[in-house]
């Protein structure tokens, strides 16, 4: 537990991860009101992701720790998978959205997520300092020792 809190990973990547997490909210945005007349736990979900990508996109930035990777990775491949399920199955009350894979801000939306997703495993990839190659193998190196 404490690797995600600390200390700070000071990747190179969080400004990029702060710009997908605040396209994530802002394609999400102007949906809310369309949502909350048509599926209103749709229109609140919209709210709370719009929420919390705006809180996570300042987190990365001023407390870049795993754990915030971490939720900012999981917040967005939700909110990929949510999309996905309503393009294919379907969700109660917005059954009208099968197949519309044409929605406008569906394409901005689902890149920032999925581009919010790779970066977060990127990082949370390369270990506590959040350089590649900078954590301490557990194994020795051949001829190491010698």
């Amino acid at each position: 537990m404490k690797r995600f809190l600390h200390p700070p990973v000071r990747s190179p990547f969080r400004w990029a991860a702060a710009l997908t997490l605040l396209v994530t909210a802002g394609t999400h945005i102007p949906l809310i009101p369309e949502h909350l007349e048509e599926a209103p736990y749709v229109g609140a979900l919209f709210i709370a992701l719009s929420l919390v990508s705006s809180i996570l996109a300042v987190a990365v930035v001023v407390r870049d720790v795993p754990a915030v990777w971490a939720i900012s990775g999981t917040v967005t491949l939700l909110a990929l998978v949510a999309f996905l399920v309503s393009r294919t199955v379907g969700l109660p009350q917005i059954g009208d959205d099968i197949g519309n894979w044409t929605e406008p801000l569906g394409y901005p939306a689902l890149a920032a997520e999925l581009a919010t997703v790779v970066l977060a495993g990127l990082v949370i990839g390369r270990g506590p300092t959040g350089a590649a190659g900078t954590t301490r193998s557990r194994l020795p190196l051949p001829g190491a020792g010698r």
